[in-house]
């Protein structure tokens, strides 16, 4: 696998509060780990939470003897989440904060496996692009229960009210998705950051055109604030070499 993943604080904020973990190699059983992670809470607490969700995370993973990668996602997914309520006790500072978190492993085969919880997203970007996640946000119910369309929940002013994340219940249910990424597709982890900020057509238009993943996150980047920045924007791109 290929992968290439950046971050931006935005126009707007001036704290990063998103976190992105990218490994082409091996972590634990798993092949591969790519994680975008969006923190939430009061000052300096929600970019404590995405970045120790994605440590725990990861030592989770590399700890797990599971073999099947949505049970090594499930477990690692519990893990941070008692984890982080545990280091929220720890100061008045930290109470009430959580974090969305998306993660994904792709086999040689081109088999990928999705866990999520929040909206911070998974895209594949091919001859179309496909939106795999479905965000846990308040918005996105009422999408699906028809009471407003795609196109009111882009700037419905309750859109970040999330409605699932690590840290803020004693468990934690993330959803499982899997898919198969074809030769010349690529996947896109991203926040909301950036997914509020660019219309899907015009991050399949961008990511059509790319040189490399590297141009291409940097130019989702830059569309992102352009179109306003009005929050943290992450980017991890994944493809098949």
């Amino acid at each position: 696998m290929k992968a290439w993943g950046i971050k931006d604080v935005g126009r707007c904020r001036k704290i990063n509060q998103d976190y992105i973990f990218v490994s082409e190699k091996p972590v634990g059983n798993l092949p591969n780990l790519f994680l975008v992670a969006d923190g939430m809470g009061g000052h300096k607490a929600g970019d404590l939470a995405s970045e120790y969700t994605v440590s725990r995370v990861c030592e989770a993973v590399t700890k797990s003897m599971q073999k099947i990668p949505f049970q090594i996602l499930k477990g690692a997914f519990q893990y941070a989440n008692q984890k982080l309520i545990e280091k929220a006790g720890e100061s008045p500072a930290y109470t009430g904060m959580g974090t969305t978190l998306v993660a994904v492993t792709v086999k040689d085969d081109g088999a990928v496996y999705v866990a999520n919880v929040g909206d911070s997203r998974l895209y594949k970007i091919g001859k179309k692009i496909e939106q795999i996640t479905e965000d846990h946000s308040l918005v996105e119910e009422m999408v699906r229960m028809g009471e407003i369309s795609k196109e009111e929940a882009r700037n419905h002013p309750e859109r970040n009210i999330i409605t699932r994340a690590i840290g803020v219940s004693e468990t934690v249910e993330p959803d499982y998705f899997d898919t198969k990424l074809e030769k010349g597709e690529c996947l896109l982890l991203c926040s909301d950051g950036l997914s509020n900020m660019i219309e899907d057509a015009q991050i399949q238009e961008i990511l059509e055109r790319r040189a490399d993943l590297q141009s291409g996150a940097k130019e989702l980047v830059e569309m992102a604030n352009r179109n306003g920045g009005k929050d943290n924007i992450s980017v991890v791109l994944v493809e098949r070499a």
